[in-house]
């Protein structure tokens, strides 16, 4: 988990928290449907890396602004990246979805490889749109604003 400044991240507030993703790829688009389906509770906002919000959010955490390696989910001015991020979404959506947890055991590093070599052929396995897809008018909520 990456730590910041004492400073708010940009766009959000105290109790946000925040998964950035790849909004021109079909799987992290995929990734984020997930969420808005099955975050019953509405814990998650959203938000893709390539709008204001996250590219204001990518800056502060000294992420880059170009390449996209990683989901980047943010709370209490943490970012958590790779499979802790996963694992910690998987945790916080509840049952069933936090038995997915128990993979947690593998170590890191092993956890992270496989997740790096899906990152970086995402292109190549699950497709790219050609512009960043927006939000259907009933699950714009669900993003953040920019407020």
């Amino acid at each position: 988990m990456s730590g910041a400044t004492n400073n708010l991240v940009p766009h959000l507030r105290s109790t946000d928290k925040v998964i950035l993703f790849d909004g021109v790829c079909k799987l992290c688009n995929g990734w984020s449907n997930f969420i808005i389906h099955h975050d019953k509770g509405l814990q998650f906002k959203l938000a893709s890396v390539q709008s204001d919000e996250g590219q204001a959010i990518l800056k502060y955490f000294n992420y880059p602004l170009v390449n996209f390696e990683t989901m980047l989910v943010i709370e209490n001015n943490y970012a958590l990246t790779k499979s802790s991020a996963f694992f910690y979404v998987m945790k916080t959506l509840g049952y069933p979805w936090r038995l997915l947890t128990i993979f947690q055991f593998i170590p890191r590093v092993l956890r992270d490889w496989l997740y790096d070599r899906i990152a970086l052929n995402r292109y190549v396995l699950f497709g790219k749109y050609d512009y960043c897809t927006l939000p259907s008018p009933d699950h714009e909520s669900r993003y953040l604003d920019g407020k």
